[in-house]
């Protein structure tokens, strides 16, 4: 779907690469974004750290991304880099159609500083009480979620929303796999709010083997050795540490269910479509997004309590793997991400005045 040749600034944050080289979800997004653009024929500038890798030309804020090169400073060191970024944004805003920031309300002002459209996808949770007075202020910042259920904490606030416009990943990196494997797998970060220590359990009252790729933010270091650490010594259990995108798709491929226990108003779970690209049916508990990501019954089991998991697991041979896998093709793909901002691009445009 081509809406004419747009000359696009992709803003993205300096945490992590473009695509990052182990986690990171909304660097991994940007990255299908960007490229998907350059292969349609835009002309795409990408706003990122220098180690990133695109088809776009590359403006850096920082020769490397931050999170793994700064070391515990690296929250003080991605808001130097974010500083830089945005004003070499500004300095080049007169050469583009729209401005595309993935940065949240830090680049909110942007719009009032340039005269070229732009938008912010969101890709953090809303439900913090600081964020309410950003919004009050930034009436004018044209914004997209990323699911339905992102607005809720929002929702008696003047917020301009462009649209809501789901995740996609791109499905030729994520192999079906008709069958799955064994084990249980848990993928992502392990944090409070993401719930491990459900995951533990469930492999505890199944017998199941749980298999965890995941790691460890500096902030969240002290709750992994003091709650989760003393729980790894299990032969159920295996801590298998922070993977990147070559191995992710055995990992989710292989198991018989991924376990998303979360316990937080998750804004989207781009894991939950990854494992289900590969085939995989999830086990998630009912926040955020998850009722709009998944399909209950059919792409897996939406539960809360361990013991309903514990159903869930004796109950996944219902659940036809190749019907995932479809729910993904449907919904999730790159194609139809894309399609969906060329179409809000097209719009800003045709609207700005310049």
């Amino acid at each position: 779907m081509m809406h004419g040749r747009l000359r696009i600034a992709q803003v993205a944050p300096v945490y992590e690469r473009v695509p990052p080289v182990l986690y990171g979800g909304t660097e991994r997004v940007v990255s299908y974004l960007t490229e998907e653009l350059v292969r349609r024929g835009h002309d795409v500038t990408l706003f990122a750290s220098g180690d990133s890798q695109t088809k776009a030309n590359l403006v850096a804020a920082a020769p490397t991304a931050v999170r793994l090169a700064s070391g515990s400073d690296y929250q003080a060191a991605a808001s130097s880099s974010l500083a830089v970024e945005l004003g070499q944004v500004v300095e080049r805003a007169g050469g583009f159609d729209v401005i595309h920031c993935h940065v949240d309300y830090p680049a909110f002002w942007l719009g009032r500083a340039v005269h070229t459209a732009v938008v912010h996808t969101l890709h953090g949770r809303l439900d913090v009480p600081y964020l309410r007075p950003v919004f009050s202020e930034f009436t004018d910042a044209h914004v997209v979620s990323i699911s339905d259920a992102q607005r809720a904490a929002l929702g008696e606030l003047d917020v301009r929303w462009a649209a809501t416009v789901y995740h996609g990943v791109p499905l030729a990196r994520y192999a079906y796999s008709p069958v799955g494997g064994n084990y249980l797998a848990f993928l992502g970060r392990i944090a409070p709010e993401k719930r491990v220590d459900l995951a533990i359990a469930l492999a505890r009252r199944t017998g199941v083997p749980l298999r965890i790729a995941a790691k460890v933010d500096a902030a969240d270091r002290a709750y992994f050795e003091r709650e989760i650490r003393p729980l790894l010594d299990d032969p159920l259990i295996e801590f298998v540490g922070e993977i990147g995108d070559r191995d992710k798709p055995a990992f989710l491929g292989g198991a018989m269910a991924l376990v998303f226990p979360i316990d937080w108003p998750e804004p989207f779970g781009l894991v939950m479509v990854e494992a289900m690209a590969c085939g995989t049916p999830v086990i998630v508990r009912p926040c955020g997004s998850v009722p709009e990501v998944t399909r209950p019954g059919v792409t897996g089991f939406v539960v809360d309590t361990v013991d309903e998991m514990v159903d869930a697991v004796k109950r996944l041979d219902v659940i036809d793997r190749a019907e995932c896998r479809r729910w993904v093709e449907h919904r999730f793909s790159v194609e139809r991400m894309v399609d969906d901002y060329e179409s809000i691009y097209s719009r800003f445009v045709r609207s700005n005045p310049g």
